[in-house]
């Protein structure tokens, strides 16, 4: 397939708002796919060329674009940012100085550009900018005008076409059945690999045989088993029968991949978004004396801690440790503890269908304490008393709470089932017993002191579907700092016009900047009420921002089904 064709259908795709006719477009872009391209095909729909937990990035920002462009058509840089100015869209500044110097159709490959883009992310070390400058530009003057608008929009992670990988997975259904028959059995499989290039090759050579036995593998990262909510300790055992109950750290969800190999051991670590950590967790690379197996994958949190006080650091300072630069600076002043509480493959052998009261049988037998790795501690109960007792104690520690699991059950990836479930303090920031995470849509430029900011409040929804609908407006529990800081955050995800992904917005919280969905916040609030103009059909009283949720991603945040939930919990609790 020609990147020409690939880019006809991507821009048809950015023209639809229909999520039925973009699974339709795909379904059939996959179709016509070569077997030795697909996989291609979806990290380039991505914006990626490996799979999201491959620590392979394209390292491009908008002043190497510019050079690169100019370098392709001969043109001064001052022009391309001129139009860059104009349309706020570097793609389509690009696309239109292609045209002018337009030369024949062209027939580059989609394997062509895939190879050439991978290059350029891979390169590395002393005139390597220059190195990209010169590759892209040659992509660039040797591809059609449309296909140069999402050549530089790839590397620069603005491709942003509306739809999630839940999507592609319809597609992928449809391309085998004509309708989303194996969508539960694609996701499933997706859930213990998450890389749609794998997972669509080999649907494409061996249909549903091929991913049949798809299984945790060491180096692939699985999607982190996620808790639902329960009221009280009472539905807990009552739902739930003998449980698991474990502290809950707020700390940095860390899965931990180690590996025996003949030149030693290798070790890697992704977070709950799929993204490789490895390099932030340096530590890491000294745990092989604490592990008795030749290779295992562990769930676990990274918790900042004090080893002369033991005490557990708060979270925003633990979030310091994700950084890319200076490392071992801060390797030092925030040491950290992983608190391992799963075990999810050993010496080779998937155990996510394994009981956890077995599972924890395993963790125990396979992990030493020591500095870096503690297995979590944890009690077996049935009794509502001892779980309310254990709960408390941990609050009175100045940990979240406790997590309480189904002793006999199985490990659940991406699932939110009530095999794992959350029990926070009530009323520990707010009134409303849990926080709710959210994703920022758009800000509104401030008004009296705020108004030198450019912002006094920005606009939040949680998920709906494949959608994000809007759920309140946040102008309280930001200190002046914290504004300027989200307004410079806020503008690098800005959109001139309405993400596709949202649903339509009330005209009373139309934002003034709409904010692509990017940034994720945690939010506090008195109570939950219903809401007739917001369309997640909830709104919070009284809603103030705990902090910045760098840990996760858009698709993680709370869901309508999940407020749901929280409202019917606290209407019960008030009657």
């Amino acid at each position: 397939m020609t990147f020409q064709a690939l880019a006809l259908v991507v821009q048809k795709l950015e023209g639809t708002p229909s999520r039925n006719t973009m699974t339709e477009i795909l379904a059939d872009l996959f179709s016509n796919s070569k077997e030795s391209e697909i996989g291609e095909i979806c990290y380039l729909l991505q914006g990626r060329v490996a799979p999201l937990y491959e620590a392979i990035e394209f390292g491009v920002a908008d002043k190497l674009m510019i050079r690169a462009i100019a370098l392709a058509y001969d043109e001064d840089e001052s022009h391309v940012t001129t139009l860059f100015k104009k349309y706020g869209d570097l793609g389509i500044a690009a696309e239109e100085i292609a045209k002018t110097h337009q030369k024949q159709e062209t027939t580059i490959s989609v394997h062509d550009v895939f190879l050439k883009l991978k290059a350029i992310a891979e390169l590395g070390g002393a005139g390597s900018q220059e190195q990209k400058v010169q590759t892209l530009s040659n992509l660039l003057s040797s591809s059609h005008s449309l296909a140069v608008r999402f050549l530089v929009r790839i590397p620069l992670d603005k491709l942003r076409l509306g739809f999630s990988d839940m999507t592609m997975i319809d597609a992928l259904s449809f391309m085998l059945t004509k309708d989303k028959s194996n969508r539960d059995a694609i996701e499933a499989a997706y859930d213990v690999r998450p890389d749609l290039g794998y997972i669509a090759t080999k649907l494409k050579i061996h249909g549903m045989a091929g991913i049949s036995h798809v299984e945790a593998r060491v180096g692939a990262p699985i999607l982190a088993a996620l808790c639902q909510r329960l009221p009280n300790a009472e539905e807990m055992i009552k739902k739930m029968g003998n449980v698991d109950v474990e502290p809950k750290y707020d700390g940095v969800r860390t899965q931990i991949h180690f590996q025996k190999t003949k030149d030693g051991v290798t070790v890697s670590s992704y977070s709950r978004n799929l993204e490789n950590t490895t390099a932030m967790y340096p530590e890491l690379k000294k745990i092989a004396g604490q592990i008795h197996a030749e290779s295992v994958i562990l769930d676990s949190e990274a918790v900042g801690y004090d080893e002369k006080t033991h005490r557990i650091i708060p979270f925003q300072e633990t979030m310091t440790r994700k950084r890319k630069h200076n490392i071992v600076g801060a390797t030092q002043s925030v040491p950290l503890r992983f608190f391992v509480f799963d075990i999810l493959s050993k010496n080779g052998k998937d155990l996510m269908g394994t009981p956890l009261s077995k599972r924890r049988e395993l963790l125990e037998e396979t992990i030493t304490k020591g500095p870096i790795l503690s297995v979590s501690p944890h009690i077996v109960t049935d009794d509502i008393a001892t779980l309310r007792t254990y709960h408390t104690e941990q609050i009175e520690k100045g940990l979240e709470g406790v997590v309480v699991k189904k002793w006999e059950g199985m490990y659940e990836p991406g699932r939110r089932g009530f095999t794992w479930v959350k029990f926070k303090e009530e009323n520990k920031v707010g009134k409303l017993a849990d926080t709710i995470d959210a994703v920022v849509m758009g800000y509104y430029k401030g008004e009296g002191k705020r108004t030198d900011f450019g912002i006094g409040a920005f606009l939040v929804g949680v998920k709906k579907g494949e959608t994000f609908v809007t759920m309140t407006k946040i102008g309280t529990g930001v200190s002046d700092e914290l504004w300027k800081e989200m307004k410079t955050a806020f503008n690098r995800e800005s959109s001139k016009e309405k993400p596709k992904t949202y649903a339509d917005v009330d005209k009373i919280f139309l934002p003034d900047v709409w904010v692509s969905p990017a940034i994720v916040v945690e939010i506090a609030a008195d109570d939950i009420t219903k809401s007739p103009s917001h369309g997640a059909k909830f709104a919070l009283r009284f809603p103030r921002l705990v902090r910045i949720r760098t840990d996760k991603n858009a698709n993680q945040v709370t869901t309508v089904g999940e407020l749901e939930v929280m409202y019917h919990n606290q209407e019960s609790v008030k009657s």
